[in-house]
């Protein structure tokens, strides 16, 4: 009995649906990477300094002693016994990044206020907002009642804070409560089941990781590699942080015993092999038979178009990706592919974790971009304007997708401010790929009036619904091309921009160059080939008429020696010749015209070649008069650039004083007015 206890001891606790994939347990190397990942994060201010910590702390403690009095008088009001208000309580729970305990410098705080039974929803949204709007240290005061989860949000003595309210069926709130009970749930209505959902999720996801810093150091550093490229917002379609956190805590199961380095390089390489729509669970679901809507595709038909989903722990269980659209799965399918393979480096010591945070260059990706613009008059009314814009974004997408020529609609979760001649504006970019048919023309006019239009009515319409529209809200879409981008966005953005592309345009002109040093040695290597084969030709020529030349001349002397052995006979006659071979009376094949015409060639044949030499010494010029050479270049670098191929190429350069008078193999090639600039 004794083995048996000790052996069910040493059996490791079980986390998630499957067994681990390894128990592994780290390596002094993967610490080495681990305290280097901690070095890298630091700039970026993703650990919080002690101070602030205590002062957010205080904050809490203040806003906390706030709630209990409030309802203390809500009792009061409400005559509840003496008895009761006594021990009434009240609490603010925390959840989101700050209960995870990996929330950042300036990040907000997500709170949660529970009430006893007594005390209404209507109560929380004007009793206990006149009571915040007393108080000295809140600011920005704004309550959003309507909202699918309502919220009041506020600035509490600097410290952006967000508070929902949940009313539990309980006359008094005891000090430690435990939200993760299902039995809470009873007979509490939608909202208030909303509200409690964020923090038993978060609960559930501290209770089903093996090693909690383990996971909050990775969850930090996953949190900003998504931040840097640009797939952090649950609202646009990409990974809220629950969701991020969850992928994490999935990673955390699968290899347990893990440090923080290896398990930032094991998230990329399970979930950029993950077979989506297949779901991420971190428990089996549990059926707490409250009659609660929970995610589940074999009951709801609506579950089944999900592309990318994450399931919650906590019951009612929800998928919390049910934005992602086909476009952003891809990008973030495609961005875990990157990050894999850059996460195999570090391992192997070829790159820093520096690399894994480098932000990709929006601006210069894509060649085609819409513009939304969304401006309103005051500074409040712009506010919650482009809150709703932004909500709704998702929406223009999923109809940009339904259009064949696009394959690909990307938004950028970033914000900026408008052009200047607009007061309180603030727009969004994303950008396009055209994806043209086979058999279609190559410059297509793809038509966007109506997805664009639809998406502003959708957003004016829920506007109005809302009793939130104004006269002076408007909304206007634009397509500009990337040129154009500088025209709209600001300078800092630009400049940041070309600022992180500037190495990855450098090795691209690198190439280009290279590709055009290799078009013109082809192309001058092309020319001296034709030369070579003509000059050879015109020589071998050349030489078959001056070996015809000479036969002439001999066949000349003799007839001349003959000549002089004949007896001439000039009786009424021109030319009479005796014994002789050859009679020469007016005649066309006299050996003197013969020689006459072997001449001529002769002189043909030296003008063919100084042609053919004249060329050779102008062939610079006629390589740059070819259209067919794609190198863009400036004309005052074109004589310095053909000058130092023919020097790579090994010809002798010659000065235009000192020009060759023959050309012979190996051909000598003389080049003149070298500029002086530096290649």
């Amino acid at each position: 009995m004794l083995r048996s206890s000790c052996s069910s001891q040493q059996t490791p606790k079980h986390y998630g649906i499957t067994s681990p994939i390894s128990l592994a347990q780290p390596k002094e190397a993967d610490l080495v990477l681990t305290q280097k990942l901690i070095e890298t994060l630091r700039p970026f201010g993703v650990f919080e300094e002690e101070l602030e910590l205590q002062r957010r702390i205080l904050v809490l403690g203040k806003l906390n002693t706030l709630v209990q009095v409030w309802i203390r008088e809500v009792s009061e009001a409400k005559n509840i016994p003496s008895s009761v208000i006594d021990n009434v309580g009240g609490k603010i729970f925390t959840f989101g990044s700050y209960r995870l305990g990996v929330h950042t410098k300036g990040a907000d705080i997500d709170a949660l206020c529970v009430a006893p039974r007594h005390v209404e929803r209507s109560d929380f949204f004007s009793s206990f907002y006149e009571k915040l709007k007393e108080q000295e240290e809140v600011k920005d005061l704004r309550a959003v009642e309507e909202a699918f989860v309502p919220v009041i949000k506020l600035s509490f003595d600097g410290i952006e804070i967000d508070i929902l309210f949940a009313r539990l069926a309980l006359q008094t709130i005891p000090e430690n409560l435990d939200l993760r009970d299902d039995g809470l749930l009873k007979n509490l209505d939608i909202r208030c089941i909303r509200s409690l959902n964020g923090c038993r999720v978060t609960d559930e996801i501290l209770h089903l990781v093996p090693n909690i810093e383990n996971f909050r150091l990775t969850l930090r550093a996953i949190k900003l590699w998504a931040k840097r490229h640009n797939i952090y917002s649950n609202i646009l379609g990409f990974l809220g942080g629950v969701s991020w956190a969850m992928l994490v805590a999935r990673t955390c199961q699968l290899y347990p015993n893990a440090v923080a380095s290896t398990l930032v390089h094991k998230f990329f390489l399970v979930f950029s092999k993950w077979e989506w729509p297949n779901p991420v669970l971190l428990k089996q679901p549990e059926d707490c038979n409250l009659n609660l809507p929970v995610w589940d595709p074999r009951v709801t038909p609506s579950d089944r178009y999900h592309l990318m989903p994450i399931i919650t722990p906590a019951y009612p269980q929800q998928n919390s990706t049910y934005n992602v659209s086909a476009s952003t799965r891809a990008i973030m399918v495609e961005e875990f592919k990157r990050g894999l393979a850059i996460t195999d480096e570090i391992l192997l010591n070829k790159a820093e974790w520096s690399k894994l945070f480098e932000a990709p260059n929006f601006f210069q990706k894509y060649k085609h971009y819409i513009v939304l613009l969304a401006s309103a008059q005051t500074e409040k009314q712009h506010l919650e304007w482009v809150g709703l814009v932004e909500s709704k974004i998702r929406i223009l997408v999923g109809n940009l997708e339904k259009n064949e020529f696009i394959t690909l609609a990307h938004v950028n979760p970033q914000s900026f401010p408008g052009p200047k001649e607009e007061i309180d504006n603030l727009y969004s970019l994303f950008p396009l790929f055209l994806y043209i048919q086979g058999g279609g023309p190559e410059n297509l006019n793809v038509d966007l009036t109506f997805d664009i239009q639809s998406f502003t009515d959708t957003v004016y319409r829920q506007a109005i619904t809302s009793k939130m529209f104004e006269a002076d809200m408007k909304i206007t879409a634009m397509h500009v091309k990337r040129k154009q981008l500088q025209q709209l966005l600001p300078k800092v953005a630009i400049q940041r921009s070309k600022r992180k592309a500037s190495v990855h345009l450098k090795k691209v002109r690198i190439v280009r160059y290279k590709l055009a040093i290799a078009s013109y040695k082809f192309a001058i290597l092309s020319f001296l080939a034709i030369a070579s084969l003509n000059l050879a030709i015109l020589t071998f020529f050349l030489r078959i008429a001056c070996s015809e030349g000479r036969i002439a001349k001999f066949k000349l002397a003799i007839a001349r020696k003959k000549s002089q052995n004949c007896k001439f006979i000039t009786r009424n006659s021109d030319f009479e010749t005796c014994n002789c071979e050859f009679i020469s009376c007016n005649s066309d094949f006299h050996f003197f015209s013969q020689l006459r015409v072997l001449k001529s060639k002769l002189r043909v044949i030296k003008s063919e070649l100084k042609v053919i030499k004249s060329e050779l010494r102008d062939m610079n010029l006629q390589l740059l008069e070819k259209k067919n050479l794609n190198c863009k270049m400036k004309k005052s670098q074109l004589p310095c650039f053909i000058f130092y191929l023919l020097v790579e190429m090994g010809f002798p350069i010659f000065d235009s004083n000192c020009p060759t008078q023959y050309l012979k193999p190996p051909l000598r090639v003389c080049y003149i007015d070298i500029s002086s600039s530096v290649l």
